[in-house]
This record gives structure tokens, C-alpha cells and sequence, in this order.
């Protein structure tokens, strides 16, 4: 067996950064809009916000008491878990598809975060040019720097180790991140087309509800707070023991779902002030934005600022995205850890540099990481903490919860988490294929 972790987050505050950082991403702030966009707006809101409550939560949870209860890699947990409970080490698989799915996600990340880079240099440095992309990231090779440069400093910060490197870093990035998303939502609130934007976002609009629009929220859900993924089963694995997992998980969540919302608040008013289409994709934020700040007073300057927050959010997630993946090299193949960084990070880079060239590949990895393998992660999962994981250290990690939330809590994990989402990714992938 594996030797569970002696290393620890200094306080309950880093923890709480470091799990909304993990949440906190490119994911909120790039994803969400443009998939709410696509998907009808309200209606793909409201089928989000019922699966953070009713299986992100739960599942949440789930996995930072499974980590902690180990105190090992994603996979070490799941495997160790099952031998002591008298299953199959097999069971490491489900940890093992989880990473492997976030680290999917991280070799895409670097290229979209280093665009984010790219667009918020060219914000402060007054070089947005109408209806062209910038000219710091016009070719393939500009583009190939932006996103090595992202992966370069990612790399970094975790090379510097749990408590120097990731945890430092993100007791600064968290709390920036939260003041510059604010007074933006204020800017754009106050000089875009708010009432249009709450209206898109919030007012109900049931036949709108699809299976596609249904499988695009619950991927956006598990995707935002990387539940399935192993991020925070990773992250668990640092708790404190006296940490109270039910009300951090709690935290999170909400945090996460409130800086989704509050995105939209933040893109929307402008998109519908200068009339752009909000169902745009990913080309709302990297095309349509930055025209409609050539035309705000001080537009460049608050291009720069928005693009540095998102780019602030891409690195407090793609820090933890390689700590769990290194974590999980360093315990199964006995390497040092930061030889596995510096590997992992490599070839991610070199993934990414590919899919700087072939632009397809991006859309093809989002889509199965986002909308496949990370639901799938999901119900493997909630199916191991309700049915492999003793019941006995799960009441111990979840002591937070009373018996009867506890035993609510059973249920949604052990039969309403895997139908629900099962269901609907079964029904998604129908309609889309």
C-alpha cells in the first residue's frame, strides 16, 4: 500500500482558495457564457444550477471525504479504498479515468489560456484592432509562445512545491480575482444592457429544455467545479483532519456557482448593449468582445483588465489540474514529484502546441473531457461512494451532516446521482449523434 500523505494546507483558508481556484476557471468565465449562449440561455441556467445543488454537491463532497479518509493520489484512494473494503483493486480506475480526463482538459487549457494572455497584453498595450485578431497572436507560432508562456509559469508555481508554490500563489489570486470580477460586473451593469442580460440569464423558458441543452448543463456543471475529474479528491487528500468537509464542500460550490452567474452579469449586458450574439461560442469572447471594447470609453484598458482576470482564473485551475496528475505519476510509478511536473507539463505543452496548429482538435478533446468522460467520472464516482467506499469512514469524513442529511446524501450517490446523469448523457450523445 501506498503511504498516505503527510503534507497539509496551512490553514482553512488556503484550502477554501485553493478548492474555488480548482473550481474557479477558464470554466466559468469562458465556458459558461458562451455554452449558455449556445443552449437557450435560462433554460441551460436553470438544468445547472439543479445539478450543482441536487449531484455536484453530493458528488463534491464525496470526493473530498474519500481523499482525506486515504490521504493519497486519485487513483491510490480509489484502489486502496476498494482492497481495504474488500473489492477489486480495479476500483483504481475510477480515480485513474477522472485524472486522466482533467489532464485532458489541462492540454487545451494551455492554449485557450494563452490566448487569454495574448488578448490582455493587447488590452493594456492599446493593440486591439477592429474586426482582425491581435497581432500578438495573428499566426500559429505567436500563438505557440502564448500558450508555451502559460505553460511555463504553470509548470512554476508547482514545481515550488504544495505549501510555497500553489498554496502561496493562490492566497493572492483568489482574493484579486474576486475584487476585479466585481468591479467589472459593476462597469458592465451600469454602461451594458443589464435588464436584457438578467432577463437571458434568469427568466424561465421551459420549452426551451432539450436532452442536448440537459447533457451541455450537467457537462458545464461537472466541468465548472471539475467534480468527476479528481481534482478535489486530489485536494482532499491535503485537508486538515478536522476540517469540516460538508460545509467547505458547501462553500465551494456556492462560490463557484455565484462567480458563474456573476460572469454572465459581466459579459452579457455588454453583448447585448452593442449588439452582438450571445450564441456565438467561444468566438463571443475572443471575437465580439474585444470590438464591442473598442467602442467603451477606456475599452482597451478594460479589455485588458477582463482578460487578465480570466487569465488569473486559468492558472489558479491549471495549477492544481498538474498537481493531480503529478501526484498520481509520483505515487504509482514511485518517480519524484518534480520530475513528474516537469514531464506532465511537457507533454501537455507538446499536445497543446499540436492543437495550436490543428484548432479542430481543441473543440474534439472540450467536448469529450466536458461532455463525456468528466459525466462519466461523475457517476464512477458517486457509485464508489456509495457503494464501495465503507459507509462507516464516509459518516466519520461526513460528520458534518446529520443522520438524516447523511442518509439523503446516500441516496442521491448511490441512485439518483448515476441515473440522473447517466440518463441524460445517454439521451445528450443520442441527440447529438
Amino acid at each position: 500500500m501506498a503511504t498516505p500523505t503527510t503534507e497539509r494546507w496551512t490553514s482553512r483558508f488556503s484550502f477554501l482558495m485553493i478548492g474555488i481556484g480548482a473550481a474557479v476557471g477558464l470554466g466559468n468565465l469562458w465556458r459558461f457564457p458562451f455554452q449558455a449562449g449556445e443552449n437557450g440561455g435560462s433554460a441551460f441556467v436553470l438544468v445547472y444550477l439543479l445539478c450543482i445543488v441536487v449531484i455536484v454537491y453530493p458528488v463534491l463532497i464525496g470526493e473530498l471525504a474519500i481523499g482525506r479518509h486515504m490521504g493519497l493520489s486519485a487513483v491510490g484512494s480509489t484502489k486502496e479504498m476498494a482492497v481495504a473494503a474488500g473489492r477489486s483493486p480495479w476500483w483504481g480506475l475510477v480515480g485513474g479515468i477522472g485524472a486522466f480526463a482533467t489532464y485532458m482538459v489541462l492540454c487545451i487549457y494551455g492554449v485557450i489560456s494563452g490566448r487569454v494572455l495574448a488578448f490582455a497584453f493587447a488590452g493594456f498595450t492599446g493593440t486591439y484592432v477592429e474586426g482582425a485578431m491581435p497581432a500578438v497572436y495573428a499566426t500559429p507560432l505567436r500563438a505557440f509562445f502564448w500558450q508555451t508562456l502559460f505553460m511555463v509559469i504553470t509548470v512554476s508555481i508547482v514545481l515550488r512545491g504544495l505549501n510555497k508554490g500553489i498554496e502561496s500563489f493562490t492566497r493572492i489570486a483568489m482574493p484579486t480575482f474576486f475584487v476585479m470580477l466585481v468591479l467589472l460586473s459593476i462597469y458592465s451593469l451600469l454602461n451594458g444592457s443589464a435588464g436584457a442580460a438578467i432577463d437571458y440569464l434568469l427568466s424561465p423558458r421551459f420549452e426551451e429544455l432539450t436532452p442536448a441543452i440537459m447533457l451541455a448543463a450537467f457537462g458545464q456543471a461537472f466541468f465548472s467545479v471539475v467534480v468527476g475529474g479528481a481534482a478535489m479528491l486530489t485536494i482532499g487528500s491535503f485537508m486538515d483532519k478536522e476540517a469540516n468537509i460538508a460545509n467547505d464542500g458547501l462553500f465551494i460550490a456556492t462560490s463557484d456557482t455565484i462567480v458563474a452567474m456573476v460572469a454572465g452579469l459581466m459579459i452579457f449586458p455588454i453583448v447585448f448593449q452593442y449588439g452582438l450574439d450571445p450564441a456565438m461560442g467561444m468566438g463571443l469572447i475572443f471575437s465580439t468582445m474585444p470590438l464591442s471594447f473598442l467602442q467603451m470609453p477606456a475599452g482597451s484598458f478594460i479589455g485588458g483588465l477582463f482578460f487578465s482576470l480570466a487569465a488569473l482564473g486559468a492558472l489558479t485551475s491549471s495549477i492544481t489540474m498538474l498537481l493531480l496528475a503529478a501526484v498520481a505519476v509520483e505515487e504509482q510509478l514511485k518517480l519524484q514529484r518534480k520530475t513528474a511536473v516537469i514531464a506532465l507539463g511537457a507533454v501537455a505543452w507538446i499536445v497543446g502546441a499540436i492543437s495550436v496548429f490543428y484548432p479542430h482538435l481543441n473543440e474534439e478533446i472540450d467536448f469529450l473531457s466536458g461532455q463525456v468522460i468528466l459525466p462519466i467520472g461523475g457517476i464512477l464516482i458517486a457509485v464508489f461512494a456509495g457503494w464501495i467506499a465503507p459507509r462507516e469512514a464516509m459518516r466519520n469524513e461526513l460528520s458534518g451532516l446529520s443522520d438524516t442529511l447523511f442518509t439523503i446524501w446516500c441516496f442521491i450517490v448511490r441512485y439518483l446521482a448515476p441515473l440522473l446523469v447517466g440518463g441524460v448523457l445517454i439521451l445528450g450523445l443520442s441527440a447529438r449523434f
